[in-house]
């Protein structure tokens, strides 16, 4: 009797081990099934915002694409050319130019022809409308202008009925008139170099950018009726950031 029965136990010992594990693992599988529904549940819960993230990003860079495109379509062109005029400014340009001669192996001084002009001339400046880049934003109220490097307009605009020449020359020296007449054929090359000068340039940037800045609003005013401007800030591409130019009440 006992013989029997001792065989039969460790069957029964065994078929319980089988069953603690297929529990076991009955609820690994659960809580595992569970824990990647609640993960998906979140992922689903988290794709509106992303979607909205993503959207809002398009959106904002179809509106400034759109933005600029409308800006640069209502700038007006200079004489049919594919730039914008800026700044014009008028000054009087003083060019001096002297020469000392010899003879005899420097030994004669032959003495000193002294020859000056006195030009009024009107410069210009202007920046690409096809070359370089433009972007146009508003974000926040601030109207943001990014434009290609401003230019000088070359050559100036040389009045010559308005030009004063001076000679000065030593009792030896007969040559003034053809010092004056040389400095004279020099002079368009001579005040081409001179536009790019850090006075002329700085004058030039000061008015194109109050001037683009006026294009801007006026732009904002007719496309954007819509959109609050408490600000401008304008800069050309060869310049560091700048901070927005609060607009006056009025």
């Amino acid at each position: 009797m006992t013989g029997p029965a001792g065989r039969r136990a460790p069957s029964s010992r065994r078929a319980t081990a089988i069953a603690l594990v297929a529990g076991a693992l009955l609820v690994w599988g659960f809580w595992a099934t569970l824990d990647r529904f609640l993960d998906a549940a979140e992922s689903l819960a988290g794709a509106p915002a992303r979607a909205a993230r993503e959207l809002g990003a398009a959106a904002h860079g179809f509106l400034t694409a759109d933005v600029t495109e409308r800006f640069l379509s209502s700038l007006p062109s200079v004489r049919g050319e594919a730039r914008l005029e800026l700044a014009v400014a008028e000054t009087v340009e003083t060019l001096e130019r002297s020469d000392e001669r010899r003879a005899f192996w420097d030994l004669v001084p032959l003495g000193r022809a002294t020859v000056g002009l006195r030009v009024p001339v009107t410069w210009r400046w202007h920046v690409p409308l096809l070359e370089g880049e433009w972007r146009a934003t508003l974000e926040e109220g601030v109207l943001a202008i990014e434009a290609p490097t401003l230019e000088p307009s070359l050559p100036p605009a040389i009045h010559t009925d308005g030009i004063e020449r001076r000679v000065e020359a030593d009792w030896l020296r007969f040559d003034g008139a053809e010092q004056l007449a040389r400095l004279e054929r020099e002079l368009t090359p001579l005040l081409s170099a001179r536009a790019r000068e850090p006075r002329l340039m700085a004058f030039g940037r000061a008015a194109a950018r109050d001037a683009l800045a006026e294009l801007a609003l006026d732009f904002a005013g007719r496309a954007l009726p819509d959109e609050p401007i408490r600000a401008v800030v304008v800069r050309f591409a060869d310049e560091p950031p700048r901070s927005p130019r609060a607009l006056s009440p009025d």
